[in-house]
């Protein structure tokens, strides 16, 4: 299911919301993936990984300025908020 999720190509509202779907399956089937497994730390991670996406952005040599988000910057946010620290 990883590679579903880390492949999966969110463009609007419609695949995003999909997206969210897949996330919350994932979760239920593969618990064991996942270091934010209760909704406190996955928010807790989700607002810290919402600060650092730029540096994820340019270590990984992507042109993407997340001071102006579209529905795949949300969609990378909730995919390292899964795993973040």
């Amino acid at each position: 299911m990883k590679d579903i999720i880390d492949n999966f190509e969110v463009n609007d509202r419609g695949s995003f919301a999909k997206f969210i779907e897949l996330l919350h399956e994932d979760l239920l089937g593969n618990p064991d993936n996942w270091e934010n497994k209760t909704l406190h730390d996955f928010l807790e991670s989700l607002a810290s990984y919402a600060e650092d996406i730029q540096g994820y952005y340019d270590n990984t040599k992507q042109n993407v300025d997340a001071d102006k988000p579209d529905w795949k910057t949300f969609s990378d946010i909730f995919k390292g908020a899964r795993i973040y620290e």
